[in-house]
């Protein structure tokens, strides 16, 4: 009895593929029917918000990317400024230190000359103090040599000739 058993089954009957197919069927229909569209539509939905994402996604990574290059332009910028503000402030302090410089040689030029004029004056003084005392010297010199009544004015203006004559050095 088994092994007519085994054989049955697997021998086809058209009763069990009829009931078979109209099960499969009816299966289909129903997936169909209640489950088929809340499917495509979840995956649809699905689909849309990941596309959706990337989208947002690759919208915000140029938009980082443009942030990023707004950054990198204005940090240059800003570098530039500060290039040239410390360049500015170097050829001002330069100038600076020129001008000083500069005024510094003036007072000391002025100090030297106003020194050597004085140096001129004294000297000048110191000059006609001694031709002074040489003349007086020389009158006396004269009077005692000569012991002529020569007049005192006379004496002088002899003097004073005579050392006009003298080289002025």
């Amino acid at each position: 009895m088994e092994l007519i058993l085994a054989a049955d089954l697997l021998s086809p009957h058209a009763g069990l593929i009829f009931w078979k197919a109209l099960t499969f069927l009816l299966l289909l229909y129903l997936l169909y029917r209640f489950a088929w569209e809340p499917i495509t539509t979840a995956l649809n939905d699905r689909e849309k918000t990941i596309s959706d994402s990337i989208q947002r996604a690759e919208k915000a990574l140029a938009e980082a990317k443009q942030i990023q290059a707004d950054n990198q332009k204005a940090r240059r910028e800003a570098e530039q400024e500060a290039q040239r503000l410390l360049r500015e402030a170097r050829e001002q302090a330069e100038q600076l230190r020129a001008d000083e410089v500069q005024q510094t040689r003036e007072q000391i030029q002025q100090m030297r000359d106003q020194a050597q004029a004085e140096i001129e004056r004294e000297k000048q003084g110191a000059l006609d103090e001694l031709r002074a005392e040489v003349a007086d010297l020389a009158i006396q010199a004269a009077e005692k040599i000569l012991e002529d009544s020569l007049d005192g004015a006379r004496q002088r203006k002899l003097v004073a000739d005579f050392i006009d004559d003298l080289p002025k050095n």
